[in-house]
This record gives C-alpha cells, sequence and structure tokens, in this order.
C-alpha cells in the first residue's frame, strides 16, 4: 500500500510539472505575437515564396495591396493569407516542372551530383562561378554556390540561360550524349 501511495504521489508530482513547463511555454510563445502579428508574418512567408519561384522562373511579381498594413481586421487577414498561400501553390506547381526539365536531368545524369561541391564547376549541372554570376547573382549572394542550391533552382538557372540565347551549348559533350546539339 505503502509503495502504491508513493507511485501515485511521484506520479502527480511529475504530470503537475509538466503541465507548468507547458504553460510556460505557451505563455513564452503568446508573450509577443498577437493573432494580428501571428497572420501578418504568415501572409509575408507566402507572399516571398512566391515571388521566390517568380523571381526564379523570370515571371512577373504578383503585385501585393496595401491594405494589409492598413486593416486590422482579423477576417481580412485570414482571407489574405488563404489567397498567397493558393497562389504560392499555384506558382510552385509551374515552378516544379521547368520547360526542359527531361533535358536538364539527362544533362545532370552525365554531368555530377546536385550538391558536388568541386571546384571550378559546382551542381549537379555543373556550373561555374562566372555562369552562376552571369545567370543567378541573387542566389550566388544568398545561398553561395549550385551546390548550395536545389535541383530546381538550378534548372531554373539553366533555363534561364537556355532562354538568353546560349540553349545547352554551356554543356557541349553531355547535350550531345542527350541529343540536344
Amino acid at each position: 500500500m505503502r509503495r502504491v501511495l508513493l507511485c501515485s504521489f511521484a506520479f502527480t508530482i511529475a504530470a503537475a510539472g509538466a503541465a507548468m513547463v507547458d504553460d510556460a511555454v505557451a505563455r513564452e510563445d503568446q508573450r509577443f505575437v498577437t493573432p494580428s502579428e501571428y497572420l501578418d508574418k504568415r501572409i509575408k512567408h507566402w507572399r516571398g515564396e512566391t515571388w521566390r519561384w517568380q523571381r526564379l522562373m523570370g515571371r512577373p511579381r504578383t503585385p501585393a495591396s496595401d491594405n494589409l498594413r492598413r486593416t486590422q481586421s482579423l477576417d481580412y487577414k485570414r482571407w489574405a493569407l488563404r489567397l498567397w498561400k493558393q497562389r504560392a501553390g499555384r506558382v510552385w506547381l509551374k515552378a516544379k516542372n521547368p520547360p526542359h526539365k527531361r533535358a536538364w536531368l539527362c544533362i545532370h545524369r552525365h554531368e555530377g551530383a546536385w550538391n558536388d561541391p568541386n571546384a571550378p564547376y559546382y551542381g549537379g549541372l555543373q556550373m561555374d562561378e562566372s555562369f552562376m554570376r552571369a545567370y543567378a547573382p541573387e542566389l550566388l549572394r544568398k545561398k553561395g554556390t549550385a551546390d548550395k542550391w536545389t535541383p530546381l533552382e538550378q534548372m531554373w538557372v539553366a533555363e534561364h540561360a537556355h532562354r538568353s540565347g546560349r540553349g545547352f551549348h554551356p554543356w557541349p559533350n553531355t547535350a550531345r550524349y542527350c541529343g540536344l546539339i
């Protein structure tokens, strides 16, 4: 009986301690963020994702309304959050399928790993620094060399070079293996 009481007492103390920790964490999370601030933060995130992929694909940015800064309506902010999430989803669907994706994947098979860090050529499409500076200066500045970019980012940078008139010629041997030139 005594053992049962001691176990019961220990369990009660442990449960109370866990509840106190949970309450403290919840209070700390809510201390600085109002629902309005939280919605603003999430809208900014999804808007940024939308614009990031649009910029990478070379598409014009979706315009944003100034109403968000002026309004405190939570309903409006919830609506805006849903809108930006939908926009980000649509842009992502377009971004995940670059126009020459099969060609880039073929070139990649004959080049290097997507995270190949060996100079002077980086990433799965073996881009050198002058190529990265010319076609992806912002990615180069923010993330570093192509081995730190996602495969999609690397393909879109190659797509940018292709659209600029270079075609598949920056990869002369592998493009021939793939039947692209």
